[in-house]
């Protein structure tokens, strides 16, 4: 059968949550991308497994405590950022590292095992469950609502911060929905891709819708579509054949981008060359030119020199 892969209950589970990560993870990584911090995703993804391991000691859902816990560690990421100026980046490689080390520890000690470790850095939909496919979609909704609902206020703050103080916005607020947004985001997508590859998956999408627009509008539609894409074609597949989900959702995102990007190349000539043409068309002609009589001429001005 054709759509068989959508009779198991566990690749229903997948399959909503792929589209959940294929939608979110672009949304967010946008502004990102933007704020000119594409590995933040990653950093967060580090802090983040101190949440799984807290979940496994405590026995409670390791996806929500991860993101209790990334929110911290992003908030944390943000304040060392704006006022961290000379020591900021020891801080932060601190926090990720130790976020890290922490979280394989205490999975070890809450008596996880390797299985569940490498479930969690590089995905496995098989092992979703109702409840993780719960939180996700609380999660998801949660990210939604902030990336459309104020677009504008983050395109504004991610684009040029100066600005966005002089007309009002509250610029440390937003730095800061944008940071915990972030953390959401790799908590909805760390049993789709896992912690370690959930920056790829907020960046690429957007990078190769870039190669196609730069419209904001259009760039945000295009890597939510691309991505979703990538998710979906990745989570079937790897119904078939016996391959790491996270991994091969990642490649898939970037063999996208190198097509686009060799697709953009010979569409960014043709749309120049388009504009000379235009531009060449509505400029009077040379022979115009010199027939063209100031309004100021005086008859006079035939016997001057």
């Amino acid at each position: 059968m054709i759509m068989e892969f959508l009779e198991p209950a566990f690749m229903q589970r997948a399959l909503l949550a792929a589209v959940l990560v294929g939608i979110t993870a672009p949304a967010v990584g946008i502004f990102l991308v933007q704020r000119r911090q594409a590995l933040m995703g990653d950093g967060i993804g580090h802090v983040a497994m101190t949440g799984v391991g807290l979940g496994f000691l405590l026995n409670s859902s390791p996806v929500w405590m991860a993101t209790l816990v990334a929110v911290a560690g992003a908030v944390l990421m943000e304040l060392i950022r704006t006022y961290g100026r000379t020591r900021g980046d020891l801080a932060l490689a601190l926090l990720f590292y130790g976020g890290m080390a922490g979280g394989v520890m205490l999975i070890q000690v809450g008596g996880g095992s390797n299985a569940n470790l490498l479930s969690y850095l590089f995905g496995s939909l098989s092992t979703v469950s109702s409840e993780d496919v719960t939180a996700i979609a609380v999660l998801a909704a949660f990210v939604v609502l902030v990336t459309i609902g104020l677009r504008r206020q983050l395109f504004a703050v991610s684009q040029d911060e100066e600005f966005a103080r002089v007309t009002g916005l509250p610029v440390r607020a937003l730095n800061l929905l944008v940071a915990i947004t972030a953390a959401v985001t790799v908590t909805v997508a760390m049993r789709v891709v896992g912690l370690l590859l959930v920056s790829a998956l907020m960046v690429v999408p957007v990078a190769a819708a870039h190669q196609l627009s730069r419209s904001f509008r259009t760039t945000f539609v295009l890597a939510i579509v691309i991505g979703t894409g990538v998710t979906l074609t990745g989570t079937v597949t790897t119904y078939y054949q016996d391959l790491p989900p996270g991994s091969l959702i990642v490649l898939l995102a970037i063999a996208v981008f190198i097509v686009l990007t060799a697709l953009a190349a010979p569409l960014a000539r043709r749309r120049a060359r388009a504009a000379e043409a235009a531009a060449s068309s509505s400029s009077p002609s040379s022979a115009e030119c010199d027939m063209a009589v100031p309004s100021t001429r005086r008859p006079t001005d035939d016997a001057r020199v």
